[in-house]
């Protein structure tokens, strides 16, 4: 195994612990949702008194459950995506379809993180309602969603490159 192999196979196993975290935050997001709309459901019809907070704060996870798993999606390649057209193509033409599909949605993840950062540097001085944290907050999750997108998929697109020129097949990390 070459010094490139190397490279790419540890960096790709940070990659996928990465990713594994993405997946485990969400989850747990999506756990406090369930166990809020649980204790909404009981206030509202036990207590007859209803906790105003619950749908903010199920606005708030919703967002970074969205988030987060759509970046592990485009991590693990799981993503919504149309591939009728490029398995179609000779392998060769594959290879450079798939790069230069890792490479706009790397660019997609860049712009999402510019423009998302923008958004929560705008909305620190606005308060959620009934939560009483910044608006950034929201926010927060569509930058990291941002960010982890162009790794992501800047990564696989340096991936593929190094493999093209290397002659190597990239074939979505079975190479290592």
């Amino acid at each position: 195994m070459d010094q490139n192999s190397r490279f790419i196979k540890s960096t790709e196993r940070l990659m996928d612990h990465l990713c594994t975290l993405c997946i485990l935050l969400a989850s747990i997001a999506l756990v406090i949702l369930i166990a809020t709309f649980g204790w909404l459901v009981f206030g509202r019809y036990v207590l007859n008194a209803t906790p105003t907070w619950v749908e903010q704060l199920a606005l708030l996870l919703v967002c970074y459950i969205t988030y987060l798993g759509a970046a592990a999606g485009i991590h693990q390649q799981t993503h919504l995506g149309v591939t009728l057209f490029r398995d179609a193509l000779g392998r060769r033409l594959q290879t450079y379809v798939k790069i230069f599909t890792d490479f706009v949605l790397a660019g997609f993840g860049l712009i999402m993180l510019v423009a998302s950062i923008e958004l929560f540097n705008f909305g620190w001085d606005t308060m959620l309602p009934m939560l009483d944290i910044p608006e950034s907050f929201r926010t927060l999750s569509a930058a990291l969603c941002g960010g982890l997108v162009f790794v992501f998929a800047g990564l696989r697109t340096v991936f593929r490159v190094m493999c093209l020129f290397s002659g190597i097949d990239y074939n979505e990390r079975e190479a290592f």
